[in-house]
């Protein structure tokens, strides 16, 4: 029997993103063969949870310097793995356009313990893969990583000050809102921007009528590439006439409110915001 690819999803844990995960759900599954594994990394008010946070009693997973509902929840990968195996990590906007068994059997080269993106001292941990073992000397007791909200920001800076720990992969295993390439090469598309994110079309919609409302409080627009719009909205209805469901993606029950930096500032990333007309553009 094949070994299961372990996938660890970071996502909101107010049903904000359920169209992403229901469109990153079906993607993988469309393109993999071998077995996988999808965990989905939410806030948790339960205890016994590994994800466990009471803001209120600032217990477990503190989030307050966090820029999205799971920032700092993908160095406690090799916690959760027992420090054992290999764990890949993904943000819940994205969509896996190959086999995942590709990056799953890439071997890990002497003494790296994370595959990313990047190169030099500039690093991407969005899309990661994680050698558990070796990780556990690379990063902080996990009763030290979940108490401190400040976790996330200082271990980007560890990483950049000890690349000889990283390995690179293919830049296109984390492509960010497609970069000028074209689809056909695109391995995983990160739509990365929160401005400009595919799915907000449909959950801002859909939040509304819940009469609740979307985590990202920033300015939202247009993605420039539409191409990639019409590829989400497509793998979207794949996935609803495959029998994926929405409901099949609502966290039970929902967190509730939680503190995070806002972003009302945001600005986004150089690939969707050039200055252009497009800008301009609003969804509603």
């Amino acid at each position: 029997m094949q070994e299961a690819i372990r996938v660890f999803v970071g996502c909101d844990p107010n049903d904000c993103d359920l169209e992403q995960m229901m469109v990153l759900d079906y993607s993988i599954r469309k393109h993999t063969r071998q077995p996988v594994d999808i965990h989905w990394m939410q806030l948790s008010r339960d205890p016994q949870s590994f994800w466990y946070s009471d803001p209120e009693k600032k217990l477990g997973w503190r989030t307050e310097a966090w820029p999205t509902p799971f920032s700092a929840f993908r160095w406690g990968i090799p916690a959760f793995c027992n420090y054992s195996g290999k764990a890949i990590y993904m943000d819940t906007d994205m969509i896996v356009l190959c086999d995942l068994a590709e990056l799953w059997n890439t071997p890990f080269e002497p003494g790296k313990v994370v595959m990313a993106k990047g190169g030099e001292e500039s690093w991407r941990f969005c899309v990661s893969m994680w050698d558990c073992e070796r990780a556990e000397a690379h990063l902080p007791p996990i009763d030290a990583l979940k108490g401190k909200p400040e976790s996330h920001q200082s271990l980007k800076r560890y990483y950049k000050e000890h690349t000889e720990v990283i390995q690179p992969f293919d830049t296109q295993y984390n492509n960010i809102d497609g970069e000028n390439v074209p689809v056909e090469r695109i391995k995983i598309l990160h739509y990365s921007d929160m401005g400009t994110q595919f799915s907000h079309r449909m959950s801002f919609a859909r939040l509304a009528q819940e009469g609740t409302r979307h985590w990202f409080d920033g300015e939202v627009m247009a993605h420039p590439r539409q191409d990639l719009q019409a590829l989400f909205e497509r793998y979207y209805a794949e996935a609803l006439a495959s029998g994926y469901s929405l409901e099949n993606y609502r966290a039970k029950p929902v967190f509730g409110a939680f503190p995070k930096y806002s972003q009302k500032g945001y600005t986004g990333n150089r690939v969707t915001r050039p200055k252009h007309w497009w800008r301009t553009l609003k969804f509603w």
